[in-house]
C-alpha cells in the first residue's frame, strides 16, 4: 500500500482514498489523546486527509514504513509537528472536506472506550486492530445477506464473537431448522471465510509476506487482549 501512499496515479490516490475514509477514526482517536479537545481533532483529522490524498502522500514520511498503519501514523506526527502547516493546509484546501468523517459519531465513540492511562500509540493500535475486525466482520455479513443467510450469520457470529458461547450447536440447528451436523460445518466455513477476509483486509496494508504475517500476528494479539477484558 505505499504504492498507493506515495504514487502520483489517480488509482493509486483512490486507493488511498478509500483506505483512509476505514481506518480515519484510529487515527481520531491518536488525536483526542494528544490533548486535542473534539473539534480540534475532527478539523485536524479533516485537513491531514485532505493534504495526505490531494499530495498522494506525504514526501517527508521515510519509505521504510511499508506498513499502512505504520505509515500512516508516521504521517500525521509528521503533520502535527508542523501546527504551522495547519493555517496553510487551509488555505490550499480551501476548507473543503474531502472525506465525510462523522465527528459526532467518532466522540461519542470515544467516549466509550476505556481509555485509563493507555497511551496515544496504544490506542491507536487497539482501535485499528478493532476497526480491521469490523471491516471484515461487515463484510462476513454481507456474504451471507448476499446468499440469504442472515440468519445464519447472526447465529455463527454468536459462536466467533461471544466469550462464553451459551448457545451450543444444537440449540442453534434447533433455531435455524438445520441438523446439529450441518450447524457444525456451516461454523468452520464460517470461520474459514472470516480468516480469509482478515488476511485479505492486511495484504491491502502490507507489502510483503513476511509483514502479511507481522501484522495478522498484531492483529490477533490485541483481539486477543480485547476479549480477555
Amino acid at each position: 500500500m505505499l504504492t498507493a501512499a506515495h504514487a502520483s496515479t489517480i488509482s493509486s490516490r483512490e486507493a488511498l482514498g478509500k483506505l483512509c475514509n476505514i481506518y480515519w477514526y484510529p487515527l481520531y482517536c491518536y488525536i483526542r489523546r494528544c490533548g486535542h479537545d473534539a473539534t480540534e481533532a475532527e478539523d485536524l483529522a479533516q485537513e491531514f486527509f485532505t493534504y495526505l490524498i490531494e499530495n498522494y502522500g506525504l514526501r517527508g514520511v521515510k519509505h521504510e514504513h511499508s506498513r499502512f498503519r505504520s505509515y500512516l501514523l508516521a504521517a500525521l506526527n509528521h503533520f502535527l509537528s508542523n501546527e504551522r502547516d495547519r493555517s496553510r493546509t487551509k488555505k490550499r484546501g480551501g476548507g473543503r472536506k474531502i472525506l465525510n468523517l462523522d465527528g459526532a459519531t467518532a466522540e461519542q465513540r470515544y467516549a466509550r472506550e476505556l481509555i485509563d492511562s493507555a497511551t496515544p500509540e496504544k490506542i491507536f493500535d487497539r482501535q485499528w486492530a478493532l476497526t480491521l475486525l469490523e471491516v471484515c466482520m461487515s463484510r462476513l455479513r454481507q456474504d451471507y445477506a448476499d446468499l440469504g443467510k442472515s440468519a445464519v450469520f447472526e447465529k455463527l457470529k454468536e459462536q466467533l464473537t461471544s466469550s462464553r458461547k451459551e448457545t451450543g450447536y444444537a440449540e442453534i440447528a434447533s433455531q435455524l431448522h438445520m441438523t446439529e451436523g450441518a450447524v457444525k460445518v456451516a461454523a468452520l466455513r464460517f470461520r474459514r471465510r472470516y480468516r480469509e477476509l482478515i488476511r485479505d483486509e492486511i495484504s491491502q496494508t502490507v507489502s510483503s509476506a513476511q509483514e502479511m504475517e507481522d501484522e495478522i500476528q498484531h492483529l490477533f494479539d490485541y483481539a486477543s487482549r480485547i476479549a480477555a477484558r
